[in-house]
């Protein structure tokens, strides 16, 4: 597990920063879901009470992230795959939220943040013990002075170029902070304190994924998710508590309707297993299937799998139909699941993955030749290599797993500011 301890200033006061974030989370929900595949589903959002920081606010939303990554990677992985869950408990001045991902049963982000009203000088805000502040990294954040990828540049959200109309704030020098050090009665300072857990446990690409998603899916998104919340301060600035809610009652409503939309004509197969006529389907549901008894008949009728056992099917595959014999372990299954995606990832590009929002084209195949040619055989074969093999330091694999967990965190920067 990888902890960093990220402090970021901003020069609002602490209620004023409620306001913005909650503000920029019902902006940014209408913004990311355009179509099927992609968007925010929010499944609870109520009231609780003694619960993490006392009473609150709880949220239980889904992400689903299918048009964000690239088509070659999309058309490999079930359904569970393409959404990020996450709970949020908020307490304000205190947040906890928490994501994981179906498809990577190993993987969690934990964010535990404090809103302080300074500069971000305190030196132990979540009483760590000395253990576990020797293994936290500080990593302070200056919306001013860090960078900010060129393709995601916006002048109106330049700290230094920005001037609110309402507030008269802004544009903030290279050396806001020390200014309001300097001037501690002038505009007013808060900070926000983020400690941030991520765990990616799969042996032999832990540490660097872990760094990957820290790097690309936390510290960039948090850059510039709290410049928009300067940026766009003339458009929450005014507005109450009881606005806030009303909007966040809009969205969700709205985006329940896009999402009902998006599903009614959604079969009831996984969209990534082919639907193909009886005896293709027998060939593959051995090929893939876990030997009990219910799975075997079910591949032996014209009748559809439940949806929970296709699932069930694509994480625990095993060698009991082939006439070997014993079942390999799940980590030899998802290691060999893994070189597998880290082979298809070698004919596509970057550019492919940093601009994959388009839509799959007519002429482009949505299941890969790979599944549909599977046999038992083949597959067998495949799963003893990687039983014999020794977990690869290839970056290409590493590259391809982080691309989909870095990516999905990438998605979720319209909550956790």
């Amino acid at each position: 597990m990888l902890i960093k301890e990220y402090r970021i200033p901003l020069p609002m006061s602490v209620d004023e920063y409620r306001i913005a974030q909650l503000y920029m989370i019902q902006k940014k929900s209408r913004e990311e879901t355009c179509g099927e595949g992609s968007g925010v589903e929010i499944l609870e959002n109520r009231p609780y009470i003694d619960g993490p920081g006392g009473d609150g606010q709880y949220t239980h939303k889904v992400y689903h992230i299918g048009m964000h990554i690239p088509s070659w990677f999309r058309s490999i992985l079930p359904k569970a795959a393409l959404r990020v869950e996450e709970e949020s408990w908020n307490a304000y001045p205190y947040t906890r939220t928490r994501y994981t991902c179906p498809f990577v049963e190993k993987f969690s982000i934990d964010i535990e943040t404090y809103y302080i009203p300074d500069s971000g000088e305190q030196a132990n805000v979540f009483n760590l013990s000395p253990a576990e502040k020797r293994h936290t990294v500080l990593d302070p954040i200056d919306i001013v002075k860090d960078p900010v990828p060129p393709h995601e540049y916006k002048s109106e959200e330049d700290p230094r170029v920005f001037k609110s109309a309402k507030t008269s704030r802004g544009p903030l020098a290279e050396d806001w902070i020390q200014e309001h050090k300097d001037n501690p009665g002038g505009c007013p300072i808060m900070c926000a304190y983020k400690l941030c857990k991520v765990e990616f446990r799969y042996w032999g690409m832990q540490s660097k994924i872990e760094r990957f998603i820290h790097d690309v899916g936390l510290r960039k998104v948090m850059v510039r998710a709290h410049r928009q919340a300067w940026g766009w301060q003339d458009e929450w600035y005014g507005l109450t508590i009881e606005d806030i809610r009303q909007l966040e009652k809009e969205v969700q409503l709205m985006l329940a309707q896009k999402m009902a939309q998006f599903s009614i004509n959604e079969p009831d197969l996984e969209p990534h297993l082919p639907q193909d006529p009886l005896n293709e389907r027998n060939v593959e549901s051995k090929a893939i299937a876990p030997s009990t008894e219910g799975v075997d008949a079910a591949s032996n009728t014209d009748e559809p799998l439940p949806r929970r056992v296709l699932t069930k099917q694509w994480s625990t595959s095993s060698k009991s139909s082939s006439k070997r014999g014993a079942s390999p372990s799940h980590h030899n299954i998802s290691e060999w699941r893994m070189q597998s995606i880290a082979r298809d990832s070698e004919e596509s590009s970057d550019e492919e993955f940093f601009d994959a929002h388009e839509g799959i084209s007519e002429n482009e195949e949505v299941f890969p030749k790979e599944i549909t040619k599977w046999s038992s055989n083949d597959l067998m074969d495949k799963i003893e290599t990687a039983e014999a093999d020794e977990v690869p330091d290839d970056p290409n694999l590493e590259s391809a797993v982080g691309y989909h967990v870095g990516c999905s965190v990438e998605r979720l920067s319209i909550i956790e500011v």
